[in-house]
């Protein structure tokens, strides 16, 4: 299984930006870490090994970005606004950075998103705001509601970065042709966010598949099981 590490300069971010790439070719993965979590994050919880075939059958090239949640939503030491305008920074990098490097490596004119617990929260926001570059949103456990973040604080920026506030009205027709997958767990404190923004895709009259396992919980051994499952649907 082919691995790179990456490096660069970000002029989004001003700083330097770390990412980990799986494969060689295939449909272009773009996989966020947890809350906090690091580039490596999904290598060292076996999320990778879980999807080892099809990434070195070519079938998927994963793409391991660096969170910056704690310079963001996590960074309580800055005034709320301040951690919404670092996330925005962090979208702006994605865009112009992460997005068109996936889609030139794989030759490929849309990227599909996914991501565990607060990764989920940055596939679904990326998805639901860029759905003209996305194919495909597979998310895990993820969380769709900001708010608690930003202890009471809430302005235009964090309207259009909460997926439950934007979506119920957001109209781009490209919505309606993404392929969705919500993942979530019988005893998962993310349970209720996954019921709650199938509702509103229901509502929407947007496709999608809400996959609650039975008998589990909020934890990476579920989530190994549900990343191939859901691979899967590329395909078959």
């Amino acid at each position: 299984m082919k691995e790179e590490y990456l490096r660069w300069f970000s002029p989004n971010l001003s700083r330097d930006f770390e990412m980990l790439t799986f494969g060689h070719s295939g449909y272009p993965i773009i996989l966020f870490p947890t809350s906090q979590g690091r580039y490596y994050e999904n290598k060292d919880f076996q999320l990778i090994n879980s999807v080892q075939h099809f990434i070195e059958d070519g079938l998927v090239k994963i793409f391991c970005p660096d969170s910056i949640d704690s310079l963001s939503w996590y960074n309580h030491t800055v005034p709320p606004a301040l951690r919404v305008k670092n996330h925005q920074s962090y979208e702006r990098m994605l865009l112009d950075e992460v997005v068109p490097k996936a889609l030139s490596e794989t030759d490929k004119n849309k990227v599909v998103v996914a991501g565990c617990s607060f990764g989920g929260y940055h596939a679904a926001n990326f998805a639901f705001k860029h759905p003209e570059l996305v194919s495909h949103l597979f998310s895990m456990s993820g969380v769709f509601d900001i708010r608690n973040q930003l202890d009471g604080f809430y302005n235009d920026d964090v309207y259009f970065n909460n997926p439950v506030d934007y979506l119920p009205h957001a109209n781009n027709t490209e919505l309606w042709n993404l392929k969705i997958v919500l993942g979530s767990a019988e005893r998962d404190v993310c349970r209720y966010d996954n019921e709650n923004l199938s509702s509103i895709l229901y509502h929407k009259g947007m496709s999608h598949w809400l996959d609650i396992r039975h008998d589990t919980d909020h934890d990476w051994v579920v989530w190994r099981e549900q990343f191939p499952c859901y691979l899967g649907k590329l395909y078959y």
